[in-house]
């Protein structure tokens, strides 16, 4: 599945509440659906630097696509590391780097968090397209 097609995926789920707790509850969700990442993962090497709560990312590449792992000490975030991983997981460096990620905008997401979260989302962002751009510019 393309990466645009899992958007509007997230995004007719989201479409499906009006009331921005019930997608705060989705979120949730999400992060309680997402793999559980090895302890000794959650190192200072793999913490998001510009996060409200500690965020920890690592990615493999395998077959020609990166696979991405997160986790969050907070709830809502984790939630938000499960959406992220849902949508750029399982795609190639180019793919990820090429992204429009609009379905953020399209579901409103970015202004409902508050800024300090919103630019959290911003360093997650920017640190798996980081992980792709490596894996680009090695000629993967």
């Amino acid at each position: 599945m393309s990466i645009n097609e899992i958007q509007d995926e997230i995004i007719e789920e989201f479409s499906a509440f009006d009331d921005w707790m019930d997608r705060y509850s989705l979120l949730i969700e999400y992060g309680n659906g997402l793999s559980a990442m090895p302890e000794e993962d959650k190192n200072e090497k793999n913490l998001i630097d510009g996060c409200q709560s500690k965020v920890w990312f690592t990615c493999t590449y395998q077959d020609g696509k990166i696979e991405y792992q997160g986790d969050s000490d907070a709830i809502l975030v984790k939630g938000i590391v499960a959406i992220l991983i849902r949508v750029l997981g399982g795609h190639t460096p180019k793919e990820i780097v090429d992204a429009d990620l609009h379905f953020i905008d399209d579901i409103q997401l970015r202004e409902h968090l508050s800024p300090t979260r919103s630019n959290g989302l911003a360093a997650m962002l920017n640190q798996m397209r980081l992980y792709a751009l490596t894996y680009l510019a090695s000629g993967k």
